[in-house]
């Protein structure tokens, strides 16, 4: 079996990000980004790579306030699916989590399974007090309004799961 490594995602893996989300995309389970959105956030991102260095996963982490951050886009190549590859990319983004100081991840998903294995609870309740919801929702990034479940992305979110896991 081929090995694979998990490190941090450079300009070049971008093309190659957006690739193994857009099957996910078409499935309406992850939400579709412009080509510029990746680039912007290439250094919230981890990809696994194989020994030749091909992509086969990836995903970020994405700070929200001084405790609280999200994983985001997770996904893993579907000839990689049940081999480890979105586990090890979820325990480097925790490990990052934990050096940026941060006691919570979010994650909005419809792969609860996965996230449960991997400490993550369904919440209901709100995750942050009045005073942060405000300040949150002045932010333009439409991954913190989904968050907030604010309306105009309730169309995105609908069936999906809010996972808590606190580290």
């Amino acid at each position: 079996m081929t090995t694979f490594s998990i490190r941090s995602a450079i300009t070049a893996d971008v093309r190659a990000i957006q690739g193994l989300i857009e099957p996910l995309v078409n499935e309406r389970i992850l939400l579709g980004k412009d080509l510029v959105v990746f680039y912007e956030a290439v250094q919230e991102f981890r990809v696994a790579v194989t020994p030749d260095g091909h992509v086969i996963g990836c995903g970020a982490l994405h700070v929200m306030w001084h405790d609280l951050a999200e994983v985001r886009t997770l996904a893993v190549s579907s000839d990689w699916l049940g081999k480890g590859v979105g586990h090890a990319l979820l325990a480097q983004i925790e490990q990052d989590a934990h050096a940026l100081g941060l006691e919570r991840l979010f994650c909005l998903t419809f792969e609860t399974d996965f996230f449960a294995r991997n400490g993550f609870e369904p919440v209901k309740e709100e995750l942050v007090d009045p005073a942060v919801f405000a300040q949150l929702s002045l932010s333009p990034d439409e991954g913190v309004a989904e968050f907030l479940d604010l309306s105009r992305v309730k169309p995105n979110t609908l069936g999906n799961t809010r996972m808590l896991k606190r580290l």
